[in-house]
């Protein structure tokens, strides 16, 4: 995966620092699939239901919607539920109905059969470049916004742009943990 390099000539030291960690995080995530088969990346070899192409897919679709979140606001991130299904309803597994955001989002997860980890690898690429323009572009890591309501979300939350960024790290080491798991489970390779 190719990400354009954040230097110190074109961004201030701050954003340079958070992209290089968040381009180092990126790289520990995809070393986790090299030489892999498409078939390999859709294995699921733990009791978990993870597989290596879907938690890149899904770390992936997180960044971007983060990002959006950081130049689109809070309209981008909505958890609507269907008429009549509750967030307990959701949480316990026994809605009548999923609202679309969360289909969505469980797909995010797996690596389905249109699916193939070059495919997967180039997207991750494309949402990381963006990344890069949208950091570099913004005129204050400081600038912040209200996360929309959801059961995981603190009411009144207001995030920076500089917080958002260092979720989007969190997550990206996060899941590179599961996928070292998943890794050296599917062939006893280390990435590490």
């Amino acid at each position: 995966m190719t990400v354009p390099n954040a230097t110190a000539t074109t961004l201030d030291a701050e954003r340079a620092d958070l992209l290089k960690a968040l381009a180092g995080a990126r790289a520990a995530l995809t070393a986790t699939v090299r030489d892999l088969t498409d078939a390999q990346a859709g294995e699921r070899p733990t009791a978990s239901a993870l597989c290596l192409g879907g938690v890149l897919k899904h770390v992936a679709s997180g960044e971007k919607a983060w990002l959006r979140f950081v130049v689109e606001g809070p309209a981008t991130m909505t958890f609507t539920l269907p008429d009549g299904v509750a967030w307990a309803d959701i949480m316990a597994g026994t809605a009548r109905e999923l609202p679309q955001w969360l289909v969505d989002r469980e797909r995010t997860f797996q690596m389905l059969p249109e699916d193939t980890l070059p495919a997967i690898l180039d997207r991750y690429a494309r949402v990381a470049a963006r990344t890069v323009e949208i950091v570099a572009g913004v005129d204050d890591l400081s600038a912040a916004q209200p996360v929309p309501e959801a059961p995981w979300n603190e009411p009144g939350t207001v995030l920076s742009v500089r917080a958002v960024l260092m979720h989007v790290l969190a997550e990206t080491r996060q899941h590179t943990g599961h996928a070292e798991i998943l890794r050296e489970t599917l062939d006893r390779r280390t990435t590490a």
